[in-house]
């Protein structure tokens, strides 16, 4: 039998330590050479999925002005009508004596209306309404201004004084003109509009209405009456 001083040199002086892993790490960096691969593919999610993010970003935002400009952003022209000319008040002084140069006084109300086709609402601005005989102004009617709302329409009536004294005397009408033919005469009238999408786009409109016709002395109406609206 070994003595007991034998078994005592059989015994190892120390136990080795455990690794710090769990298992024994092999040399030359191995460990940290598997770890790279794994954050390396987990940067490229990550920057595939920002790029995607981004892409769908860019492509709702295309897609959203888009539809903007199509729809909300495109502005249409509004309409200005004269539904109706009216003769309120006439008076032809000398009108007795046919081969003599007269004049004609006339109280005229035309209704006017505005047509808004936008989404948007429209503003416009104090407007005026002139009226020519002959190439002279003989009244101004002056109107308020206003404000229409998106698809709708705001109609206003302006009330004016025509005084032809002068232009007739100068021209030389004599009454069995007038009454045979009547006064061939026209309107002009300007208005100053802005349409207001949202606060964010504002265009400037100059909405511009010409007429004709001819004020009928002896019926006291308004005959053959045709009008044109121009946008700029």
């Amino acid at each position: 039998m070994a003595s007991m001083e034998d078994k005592e040199q059989a015994r190892p002086l120390a136990f080795g330590s455990p690794n710090v892993y769990g298992v024994a790490t092999p040399a030359g960096g191995d460990q940290e050479s598997g770890q790279m691969p794994r954050k390396r593919v987990c940067n490229r999610c990550c920057a595939f999925w920002c790029c995607g993010c981004c892409s769908a970003t860019v492509i709702i935002l295309g897609v959203t002005i888009l539809v903007l400009a199509l729809t909300v952003f495109q502005i249409k022209d509004p309409t200005v009508t004269m539904n109706g000319l009216h003769v309120d008040h006439l008076f032809v002084p000398g009108i007795g004596s046919f081969d003599n140069p007269v004049s004609v006084n006339a109280t005229l109300t035309a209704d006017i209306s505005v047509k808004n086709p936008n989404v948007a609402s429209l503003r416009f601005q104090n407007s005026t309404t002139d009226f020519y005989y002959n190439g002279s102004t003989v009244g101004v009617a002056y109107a308020p201004e206003g404000y229409v709302r998106r698809y709708r329409t705001a109609r206003m009536n302006v009330t004016v004084d025509v005084l032809t004294d002068r232009v007739v005397l100068e021209t030389n009408g004599t009454a069995s003109a007038i009454i045979d033919g009547g006064l061939n005469m026209s309107s002009y009238t300007d208005i100053a509009g802005r349409v207001n999408v949202l606060g964010i786009y504002k265009q400037n409109l100059d909405i511009q209405l010409n007429c004709t016709f001819i004020l009928d002395v002896l019926e006291s109406t308004i005959t053959n009456r045709v009008c044109h609206t121009t946008v700029r």
